[in-house]
């Protein structure tokens, strides 16, 4: 593409001045017809190789040249990178490293998330989406679905995984929404330290006290020198964003799609049994997680057509690929019924979601039962009023608040 054609977003990527956080899918559309693979500069100086192409994506997302290790990767390039929150102390999980680590630290979170051990939850998630219906249905006017919805329901269950005492999450969600907003000003860092001083007073308790959880299961595993601390801290920090964070944005942006399409919700009401179908095109179609976690080359490869150097970051647009008319029907149409599924929204490779099947039994059991106990909500303000003003805008999105009547 030649440089008078170069659209000005390629060199300020995630940028608000050229990046619609709250509607970024013309922009992925207009790059993507250009090329599948783009040079491109971030926000904040940095450059990189974006991939927004379906075939592109997913071979980028299994090709073991391509490293998750950023430390390892950019001493070899001589670059540093300043450290961004949450920081160092939590940033040794398996989004953040290679193999054998990597299949060291998911070995030990993957009993948690086995079909078994999630088809087990689901009558608890049964019984908290009722007691937060029960709750919503006493309410009067608009109420916010993220705040007595979407985000209560998984991260409750993350919680409860974990071994999170109740009177602990109140203020620790606090901190991780006010961690995961847009704005890293003074507040996140207070909320990043706040976060570091619970995890690491909660290992020392389970330590003390061991139970039937997650964190426990940890602490364990490090008794018998397979974790380090760091590790432990960075797991258990990763275990709770990609075990609420991420589902909390597919329920928001359901509901939004579910509400701008009436015939697709009407069906839905009619058949729960749709949920499932809801659930796999709203992560098509309007991905909570619209960029990967960076990788990093080491050693100049070919992605497509394009020669991406050595030691290079790689960001792998997975909503924009999810959109790829090569490989969907009419890919900007929101449809539950359509043929051609599938998607990159949960990973492809080693890095594939390992809460996979708990994010896709949460979101089906939600949906369902929010839809046919409020069969007549609608939204409370018009879709362009609405915000995804939550998350960095790349890795993560969702709503900021979702304001609805319920009937």
């Amino acid at each position: 593409m030649s440089t008078s054609l170069r659209d000005p977003a390629l060199d300020a990527w995630g940028d608000p001045a050229h990046y619609d956080r709250d509607d970024p899918f013309p922009l992925f559309a207009r790059v993507r017809a250009s090329g599948p693979v783009h040079e491109v500069r971030l926000a904040d100086g940095h450059t990189a190789w974006l991939v927004v192409g379906h075939a592109e994506a997913r071979a980028a997302l299994t090709d073991p040249r391509l490293s998750k290790d950023m430390h390892a990767a950019l001493a070899r390039s001589g670059e540093v990178v300043a450290e961004g929150l949450p920081g160092p102390a939590l940033a040794r999980h398996m989004l953040a490293v290679d193999p054998p680590d990597h299949t060291r630290l998911r070995r030990m979170a993957t009993p948690a998330f086995t079909r078994r051990r999630v088809e087990r939850l689901e009558e608890r998630v049964r019984a908290i989406v009722r007691g937060l219906l029960d709750g919503l249905a006493g309410c009067d006017g608009v109420v916010d679905l993220v705040a007595g919805f979407a985000f209560p329901l998984p991260f409750t269950v993350i919680c409860e995984l974990l071994g999170i005492p109740q009177p602990d999450r109140a203020a620790l969600g606090r901190w991780f929404r006010t961690l995961l907003a847009p704005d890293q000003g003074p507040d996140a860092v207070a909320a990043s330290e706040s976060i570091v001083g619970y995890l690491s007073g909660l290992l020392d308790r389970k330590r003390a006290e061991p139970a039937e959880d997650l964190v426990t299961d940890l602490v364990v595993a490090a008794g018998d020198g397979a974790l380090t601390r760091q590790e432990m801290l960075s797991t258990i920090f990763q275990l709770v964003v990609a075990g609420h964070d991420t589902t909390t944005g597919l329920i928001g942006n359901a509901t939004v799609a579910l509400l701008r399409h009436p015939g697709q919700r009407d069906a839905l009401v009619a058949d729960p049994e749709l949920a499932s179908r809801v659930v796999e095109e709203t992560m098509r179609w309007d991905a909570p997680v619209p960029h990967s976690t960076f990788r990093y080359t080491t050693e100049e490869i070919r992605i497509g057509d394009v020669a991406v150097p050595a030691y290079a970051q790689v960001i792998v647009s997975l909503a924009a690929a999810n959109r790829d008319p090569a490989r969907y029907r009419d890919p900007d149409t929101f449809d539950v019924f359509r043929d051609d599924g599938g998607h990159l929204a949960l990973g492809h490779g080693i890095h594939h979601c390992l809460g996979a099947p708990l994010a896709r039994m949460e979101g089906r059991i939600a949906l369902g039962a929010l839809h046919t106990r409020f069969p007549s909500m609608r939204l409370a303000v018009d879709p362009t009023e609405l915000r995804w003003g939550h998350g960095d805008g790349l890795v993560l999105r969702g709503l900021s608040a979702l304001p609805v009547v319920l009937g």
